[in-house]
C-alpha cells in the first residue's frame, strides 16, 4: 500500500517499510488495543518493490530465500499492557515481526495476537520471543469481570511459519481459559482461511497451579501446534498437540 491523498507518493509504501524503535512502552486501561498494528507491518529492503520466495536460491546452498528483497525484522521490544479491554497487543498481517519481552496482564480476550502471517514462506521471522502473560492477577478486578469470561495468552494466526518461543504464562483459571488459542479469527465469517496451519513451540513455561488448561482450542479446530522440546505437551522433544488426539500425539491439553 502507497501513501494516499496530498502525500501521494508511488515511492513511498508505508505498511513495507523498515520500522524504527519501539521499546519499553506501556499502554493500560485502553477500551480496546494496547499495541495494535493494522492494516499490516511488512518491512523489507525495497518497500514498494515485491519480495518473493526463491526456492531454488536456498537449493544452490544460499541462505536467504529473499535474497533479491530482503525482509526487514521488526522488532516490537519490552512492551508492558494490562487492563486493555481486548488485547495488549495484536497484529492483523505479519510479516518479520517479532514481539519481544512482552509483559501482559489482565486483558479483556487475549495478551498477545497474530492473525496473518503474510508473504513468509519459511521459520524464524514472525515469532514470539519471551516474555510474561497473566490472564488474571485479580489486582485490577473490582468489579470481577475478569474472573467471569474466558481469556487467552497468545492467540496463533491462520497462516504457517509462526513460533512462541520461552514465554511465561500465569492465571488463566477462569471460565475455560488457556495459555494458548489458535487460528485468530477464524470463527468469524469473513475469515479467508481456517485450515489446518502449524505453530511450532519451545522454551514454554507455565504455573500448573493457575494454568489448568494449556491450549483452549478456538473453533474451528484445526491448528495443530508442534512443540520442539516437550516443554508444551510434557511429551519430549518434537511432540504435537492437536484437539483432536489422534495416534501419538497430545490432548487437546
Amino acid at each position: 500500500m502507497t501513501a494516499i491523498g496530498p502525500s501521494y507518493d508511488p515511492n513511498i509504501c508505508p505498511e513495507f517499510t523498515k520500522l524504527g524503535v519501539f521499546k519499553d512502552n506501556t499502554a493500560h486501561s485502553t477500551k480496546k488495543y494496547g499495541l495494535r498494528i493494522f492494516h499490516a507491518l511488512v518491512p523489507h529492503k525495497y518497500p514498494c518493490k515485491p519480495s518473493n520466495y526463491d526456492a531454488d536460491y536456498l537449493a544452490a546452498g544460499k541462505t536467504d530465500p529473499y535474497w533479491q528483497n530482503p525482509k526487514i525484522p521488526a522488532v516490537f521490544e519490552n512492551l508492558t499492557a494490562w487492563k486493555c479491554g481486548r488485547n495488549g497487543a495484536i497484529i492483523e498481517r505479519s510479516g518479520a515481526v517479532v514481539f519481544k519481552n512482552f509483559k501482559i496482564a489482565d486483558n479483556g480476550i487475549a495478551g498477545m495476537e497474530y492473525s496473518i502471517i503474510e508473504a513468509i514462506e519459511e521459520a524464524g521471522h514472525a515469532y514470539i520471543d519471551g516474555g510474561i502473560v497473566v490472564g488474571n492477577s485479580g489486582l485490577n478486578d473490582d468489579d470481577g469481570t475478569l474472573a467471569q469470561v474466558t481469556v487467552w495468552g497468545v492467540i496463533g494466526p491462520r497462516y504457517e511459519w509462526f513460533s512462541i518461543e520461552g514465554t511465561s504464562f500465569y492465571h488463566f483459571e477462569s471460565k475455560e481459559s488457556g495459555a494458548i488459542g489458535t487460528c485468530s479469527h477464524c470463527f468469524h465469517g469473513a475469515s479467508t482461511d481456517s485450515g489446518g496451519r502449524t505453530v511450532t513451540t519451545t522454551g514454554l513455561k507455565f504455573d500448573d497451579a493457575t494454568v489448568p488448561r494449556r491450549i483452549n482450542w478456538q473453533y474451528p479446530h484445526r491448528e495443530i501446534i508442534h512443540d520442539l522440546d516437550g516443554s508444551l505437551t510434557g511429551l519430549g522433544e518434537s511432540s504435537w498437540a492437536t484437539p483432536y488426539y489422534p495416534h501419538n500425539m497430545a490432548p487437546g491439553c
